[in-house]
């Protein structure tokens, strides 16, 4: 049997979890704070929260001296569900664990004994956390293509297997572009650094364009003549279909989705920790994908910016994404299981 972690920070760890769990041979148990994805294939064990109503205060080591990212002490949430995946691990029925992502579940099943693969993220992991999560890993799967030089240490590359994008929506035939001017602004989960005012403007400054906003939050006052605020949408395909220019940030989820759906994209890196979505931002313009941007553009810019990424258009998704990612993972998932029966 295969377990599989998906974090709970977005919607993207769940989303890829059920891609590769569809693809698997090998039966699969999940464990997440968040709910199971549509379609999972076995059981799924909802985990107790470990950060929720917690704040720390000045003297709470919650880094276990810079060794561990999150093990805040006393924490009913954090010891529950280590207790719920270990209960799990000690049966001895799990012979690969998954981790999308977390250095402390990591560590958790290589004490069982348990083979683990760690879903890699770009940026800077050379933190103590990330090195030891890296290092203790059987194999790195890099939801992302090899497009050159990656600052990370040979014994990392050297089990690291880069599937391209992983994408819930991968296999279905992508849709002309229908030629009505329309923007996805496409947000998720994990958070958004634009402002409201920002998205007003470009909107303003585009008239000839409908701006569709979806994300996790959703405000009525935000809505002119050609900006709709959409709130979070659980399947966005239809709306991908719809528009002829995605803008959206450099999150792994949201370019495997534009990337499955071929659109041209503005690409906008947000600061988030490890520099992970400006590392990203780096490989597309390395691999000449999208139109990468490293700042919001003026208002008086966006007419200019969304009429180059249109006439670009979004056929060269193909190099970061063939479609085929989930079944390049479930093989190495598979095989490892299989020699761990064996």
């Amino acid at each position: 049997m295969i377990g599989y972690y998906a974090h709970h920070l977005g919607a993207g760890h769940v989303h890829r979890a059920g891609a590769i769990a569809a693809a698997l041979r090998t039966p699969v148990i999940g464990f997440s704070t968040m709910s199971a994805p549509s379609g999972w294939p076995g059981r799924w064990i909802r985990l107790p929260d470990d950060s929720g109503d917690f704040t720390p205060s000045d003297g709470d080591d919650v880094t276990a001296g810079g060794t561990l990212h999150w093990v805040p002490s006393g924490h009913a949430g954090l010891r529950n569900r280590m207790g719920l995946i270990g209960a799990e691990l000690a049966k001895g029925e799990i012979s690969v664990m998954v981790v999308d992502v977390s250095v402390e579940i990591s560590v958790l099943a290589r004490l069982h004994g348990i083979p683990v693969v760690v879903m890699a993220q770009p940026g800077d992991r050379s933190d103590r956390p990330h090195q030891l999560c890296y290092d203790l890993a059987e194999r790195l799967l890099a939801a992302w293509p090899s497009v050159g030089p990656q600052d990370w240490p040979s014994r990392w590359l050297d089990k690291t297997v880069h599937l391209g994008a992983v994408s819930r929506f991968d296999g279905r035939p992508p849709t002309d572009p229908p030629g009505t001017r329309r923007v996805l602004a496409l947000w998720g989960q994990g958070g958004l650094d634009i402002g409201l005012d920002d998205l007003r403007a470009a909107a303003a400054a585009t008239p000839d364009w409908c701006w569709d906003v979806v994300g996790q939050e959703t405000d009525s006052t935000a809505e002119q003549d050609n900006l709709a605020w959409h709130g979070w949408v659980d399947d966005v395909w239809a709306r991908l279909g719809d528009a002829d220019v995605v803008v959206t940030h450099a999150g792994q989820n949201a370019l495997a989705e534009v990337a499955a759906a071929r659109r041209p994209a503005v690409v906008l890196p947000q600061l988030r920790p490890h520099d992970e979505q400006l590392a990203t931002g780096e490989m597309l313009r390395r691999a000449d994908i999208g139109t990468v941007l490293a700042g919001w553009p003026r208002p008086d810019e966006w007419p200019g910016v969304l009429e180059r990424a249109r006439a670009r258009g979004g056929t060269e998704w193909s190099r970061w994404s063939t479609g085929g990612g989930a079944q390049r993972a479930a093989a190495v998932l598979d095989g490892i299981a299989e020699r761990g029966r064996s």
